[in-house]
């Protein structure tokens, strides 16, 4: 298994794609998903792979088709004649002829067949699970329902997405070798179906809270796994940059303590310390001093 075509788009990828560099394997060809518009501003930017493969020198064997379905890409993936096909959030399904071609091993971020689709990581957060990790699957049609290679598992207590994504994506990229190195003596073993769950893709939408209806641990749960983004913001937009939960009991939208770190804020169910925030249209400031901009104290209320 020394011959590799690559695919996969976000940083989780590029640690994966990096590690397999660095262990001398060919790299054939690299997929990823087409540059994009980002920021206000709008400029082309290209996926954290392709930047990875640029700093490496491949950048003449990196391909963005728009869908792999296009006319050529499966010929030209077959006339590599790879050894395996490894893809790591992808962002694309790959058709039946592409899996054809060579054995395909996909680096899910979950233990299999929980969290099979979009947002594995988000989800065990959500869920307030104590532990996930990565799998190794021989990928079929289905989603994410291929027997597993291997996986590895770790302890996500108290991790957010940012946080988790990186170390997943170390795991996943030194499962990749493992895989390389071992596979013709891998014994794959099938998933138990009745056991699978799915998650979706997440929209910009799944970051709203509402301290009226929303536990506390649910809030807490959001700010972790959709932490960077969406993040976590109120209906009228008021983003929550960094917060924890307090131990604090009191009536939801007052201020129930001051700190260094910020103030202290009754929710449904309990309370949290909010130590950073951001009003629609302003820029981020310390929890401190956007309470002395509005001119709030302890046991006034906060509107978000």
């Amino acid at each position: 298994m020394k011959n590799i075509v690559f695919m996969g788009t976000p940083s989780y990828a590029s640690k994966i794609l990096e590690e397999i560099y660095k262990a001398k394997f060919n790299i054939l060809a690299i997929y990823t998903q087409p540059d994009k518009p980002v920021g206000r501003s709008q400029a082309l930017t290209p996926p954290d792979v392709k930047k990875l493969a640029i700093d490496l020198g491949l950048n003449d064997i990196v391909y963005q088709p728009k869908s792999l379905k296009e006319s050529g890409v499966k010929e030209h993936i077959k006339s590599l004649n790879p050894d395996i096909i490894i893809v790591a959030a992808y962002g694309q399904i790959l058709p039946r002829d592409i899996l054809d071609i060579a054995p395909c091993v996909n680096l899910h971020a979950s233990i299999l067949p929980a969290y099979r689709g979009a947002s594995p990581i988000q989800s065990a957060i959500l869920d307030k699970n104590n532990l996930s990790g990565v799998t190794a699957m021989a990928m079929n049609e289905g989603l994410d329902s291929g027997d597993i290679l291997a996986f590895s598992i770790l302890d996500i207590t108290g991790m957010n997405s940012y946080e988790l994504f990186d170390k997943l994506s170390i795991m996943a990229a030194n499962l990749t070798i493992k895989v390389l190195n071992e596979y013709k003596n891998i014994n794959p073993i099938k998933q138990f179906d009745a056991l699978s769950s799915k998650c979706k893709k997440i929209k910009k939408d799944d970051g709203l809270i509402n301290l009226d209806s929303d536990n506390v641990c649910e809030i807490g749960a959001k700010f972790l796994a959709y932490f960077g983004w969406p993040g976590i913001f109120s209906k009228d937009g008021i983003k929550i940059l960094d917060m924890e939960i307090s131990d604090l009991n009191g009536e939801v939208g007052k201020i129930l303590g001051l700190s260094d770190d910020g103030f202290i804020l009754g929710v449904n169910g309990g309370s949290i310390l909010i130590k950073k925030i951001q009003a629609t249209g302003k820029k981020p400031v310390d929890a401190k001093s956007y309470l002395n901009g509005k001119r709030l104290g302890l046991g006034d209320r906060v509107s978000l």
